[in-house]
């Protein structure tokens, strides 16, 4: 059966490149770090931009945010990770991170850690209540490091995503990947782990235009989703809905059916290339980023 879907625009943001996106979990924000160093955090209930952070000169890839320590987190072309209280605006810590840009951060789920990972091919591990001491220092990737993501259902690993063709899943505390899942024949931009109880699943976007499905225990690769034009930049499952979500350079978001893998739906802005997505346990919310804007469906 085909999902009946009532897609709405909630909130629509004309603004220069956004290349992150991050849902809070319980306030009505969804944050978009942009192109040109500033970080904007928009009510989508008021559509109100309600914060807005001066983070760098240089892009800001990637910011989460923290809800137990009322954080957000951003690391930036500038190679610094910044972390600023949402509350009161101010600047908590700063840490030069990396030799070369920062593509991702990461929150470790209950610990008090970050990982960070860079065009410097290499993936690091924070820890604040140690001072923002990097504690581990993951090497391996022999190109960027695109994306890194917890796994919500095994939080002591984590998966890697590099324009060295490759994902890799690690451990905290050991220096050698668990495994590697080979397969795209092009650079892999986005990773995502299925955050449902019954799948060992992650997705992949690429590159080769493509989507694949891999199973992390069989290390096999279940399915791949043709159907973009242009590189695929982004990609998450939808934390309520049978869904994944994909976004690529050729300006559309693809809606396909977690199960049966059927494209439900192709959604087209007009805001050019996608560059980030974000969806959210207990709600139906997605937040997409542009080169025009952001929406927020």
């Amino acid at each position: 059966m085909p999902l009946r879907l009532d897609i709405k625009k909630q909130l629509s943001a004309r603004s220069d490149r956004v290349k992150c996106t991050d849902l809070h979990p319980s306030e009505p924000w969804v944050l978009f770090g942009l192109y040109n160093g500033r970080l904007h955090v928009w009510n989508y209930e008021t559509s109100q931009n309600v914060k807005t952070f001066e983070v760098s000169e240089m892009p800001v890839r990637s910011a989460k945010f923290v809800a137990r320590k009322n954080w957000v987190i951003t690391g930036s072309d500038d190679m610094f990770v910044r972390v600023y209280n949402y509350n009161t605006l101010e600047k908590v810590h700063a840490l030069e991170a990396h030799t070369d840009y920062i593509r991702s951060v990461a929150v470790h789920p209950t610990q008090p850690l970050v990982l960070s990972c860079s065009d410097d091919m290499l993936i690091k591990l924070w820890d604040w209540e140690k001072k923002w001491q990097c504690v581990q220092t993951f090497e391996g990737h022999t190109h960027y490091v695109m994306q890194i993501m917890f796994n919500p259902k095994d939080t002591n690993t984590f998966a890697s995503a590099s324009l060295d063709r490759s994902i890799k899943v690690w451990q905290i505390g050991a220096n050698v990947p668990n495994f590697t899942l080979v397969g795209h024949e092009k650079g892999v931009n986005a990773i995502d782990y299925f955050p449902g109880g019954d799948k060992p699943y992650l997705i992949s976007g690429a590159d080769d235009r493509l989507i694949k499905i891999w199973d992390y225990q069989t290390k096999a690769c279940v399915q791949t989703l043709e159907g973009h034009s242009q590189n695929v930049t982004a990609g998450c499952f939808h934390h309520e809905l049978p869904l994944i979500l994909t976004g690529a350079e050729d300006g559309t978001i693809r809606l396909w059916h977690a199960v049966t893998y059927r494209l439900e739906n192709t959604l087209n802005y007009g805001y050019e290339r996608v560059w980030c997505l974000a969806s959210r346990r207990g709600s139906n919310d997605i937040g997409v980023g542009f080169d025009e804007g952001a929406i927020l469906l």
